[in-house]
């Protein structure tokens, strides 16, 4: 997402972090470069991984499309945690309890990484330690956190069970991890930035890489033109940008929204908080001033361009005010949205990008759990790329292993969704005539002489037409009112109203079109 507060860019409102952090700009790549590792995405994995070869003596260049942090790191509630829901019960089931030991092990050690780096950095970045929970509240569930309790400490985590929380209301039951992390993230990654560029390292923003070549080295090239030769290559860009079919077909896009508003500091639960329930709620605090803690609020999780995003805010805040007595009453909450890319497996896809490649690697697939898997995955590619020792859990985020053949169904309810987006879309095109109703901040997919057509008219009333085709693989978008957005539904590109690109993986705009005839 853009930086813009005004929604009429086409990018939505900035989130707290990046509305509260002091981003410096950074330039643009305008001459040819050489360089050992050319690392794609300027969020959490990609400058993670840029710092980690940094430190030890190699010479990386971060490329960035927009800005850095103006992806899913920039919108994320910024938690560092091993608890991820309930995700260890299923892992136990899908890949055994020594996979389950082995993905324990790899958050634990990213977040013990994580703390080192804070301290390495030494900045203010509302770094606080505190407890994460999962919770039921429906008495019938609590089996659900009894069992995965057990799974999490069968994989090695201090986990435990009670039914007492410092919620402001009665839960179930609850599984709890102490010593975990919350923390600002674009305060801590512009210092992370920051800190690479002092030892030596690159960072381009407004550098979007739209190719990649692979021969002995790797050939980059940018829509301005500019040409990158490297060694080896990082896509860390959330959804890849260069993705092979084998891959794509087991990642999936997931959008949410946040919600904040301030409590007072005695009003602060004292922990980070996830239910599944309620169309998934996760509730952290953060720092705030004059006594009080603003309280993020996230969830009602949807595939993009699933439309009643104004409904699913509503709900949320709804939500939101039903159970922390005072939310909302200073003003209108806080709003933004980020979005997650989900693996079919639950595990991320950390490593060479396909069985071919000897020079490509990739991060993606950390389902709403990026802060963590961030940290993860600049630790694993840079033990792969200096070619030392590598951990023990490397096999286990591999992006060329097999899914589980339990995750089958799952896989395959993936792909029908996608091709009855791909068909199904382009059977309920508007008429063009719907434009003479279209109102301001709206938009609609026309068809116009056959062809499908993007239409938004703006809040001052001017009427803006694109092609309806994302430019990844020619899917149809929908728009996005709240945000002023069309959206893939199929991979979850994202574009402004003009067509510029505002997230990947589409690396092209949408064409402009003339205004469809009415």
């Amino acid at each position: 997402m853009h930086d813009p507060l005004d929604l009429n860019g086409g990018s939505g409102p900035p989130s707290h972090w990046l509305a509260t952090a002091h981003r410096r700009p950074r330039p643009r790549l305008e001459e040819d470069l050489t360089v050992d590792v050319a690392v794609i995405g300027g969020g959490i994995a990609g400058l993670v991984t840029a710092w980690e070869l940094a430190r030890a003596g190699r010479e990386a260049v971060v490329l960035e499309a927009d800005r850095i942090l103006s992806g899913t790191t920039g919108a994320t509630t910024g938690k560092v945690t091993a608890l991820h829901g309930l995700t260890y019960e299923r892992l136990r089931r899908t890949v055994g309890t020594e996979g389950a030991e082995l993905y324990a092990a790899a958050q634990q050690d990213a977040v013990a990484r994580f703390a080192a780096l804070c301290a390495e950095l030494d900045t203010d970045a509302e770094l606080e330690r505190r407890s994460a929970f999962t919770y039921v509240t429906e008495p019938g569930r609590a089996a659900e956190v009894r069992a995965e309790t057990a799974a999490a400490r069968a994989a090695g985590l201090d986990a435990h069970f009670v039914t007492e929380t410092e919620l402001p209301f009665p839960v179930a039951a609850a599984v709890r991890l102490d010593d975990q992390y919350q923390f600002h993230p674009a305060a801590l990654l512009t210092a992370l930035a920051d800190a690479f560029t002092a030892a030596g390292g690159r960072v381009h923003e407004h550098t979007r890489v739209v190719d990649l070549h692979e021969r002995a080295h790797i050939r980059l090239e940018t829509e301005d033109g500019m040409v990158v030769h490297a060694a080896h290559a990082v896509v860390a860009t959330g959804y890849p940008v260069f993705v092979p079919a084998s891959l794509q077909i087991r990642l999936s896009p997931r959008h949410e929204l946040v919600v904040a508003a301030p409590l007072p500091e005695s009003a602060d639960p004292q922990g980070m908080y996830l239910t599944p329930e309620d169309r998934t709620r996760s509730v952290r605090t953060c720092p705030y001033g004059d006594g009080r803690r603003l309280l993020l609020v996230t969830g009602e999780a949807f595939r993009p361009g699933a439309g009643d995003v104004g409904t699913r805010y509503a709900r949320l805040e709804s939500w939101a005010r039903r159970h922390f007595p005072g939310f909302g009453e200073d003003g209108a909450p806080l709003r933004w949205a980020g979005q997650d890319v989900d693996s079919v497996d639950l595990l991320p896809y950390v490593g060479h990008l396909h069985p071919g490649t000897q020079h490509v690697y990739v991060a993606t697939g950390f389902g709403g759990w990026g802060m963590t898997g961030g940290v993860l995955a600049g630790r694993l590619l840079t033990a792969q790329l200096l070619g030392g020792p590598r951990p023990s859990w490397t096999e286990l985020f591999d992006p060329r292993r097999m899914a589980p053949l339990r995750t089958w169904p799952d896989l395959v309810r993936e792909q029908k969704d996608v091709a009855g987006h791909f068909l199904g879309d382009r059977r309920h095109l508007e008429p063009a005539e719907s434009l003479d109703t279209l109102m301001p901040g709206s938009g609609v997919v026309v068809r116009d002489h056959g062809q499908p057509r993007a239409v938004q008219r703006d809040r001052s009333g001017v009427l803006h037409s694109v092609s309806a085709r994302c430019t990844h693989q020619g899917c149809l978008v929908a728009y996005n009112e709240a945000e002023q957005t069309w959206e893939c539904p199929c991979h979850g590109s994202r574009f402004a109203p003009d067509g510029t690109v505002l997230q990947g993986p589409a690396t092209e705009p949408l064409p402009r079109r003339a205004r469809p005839d009415v």
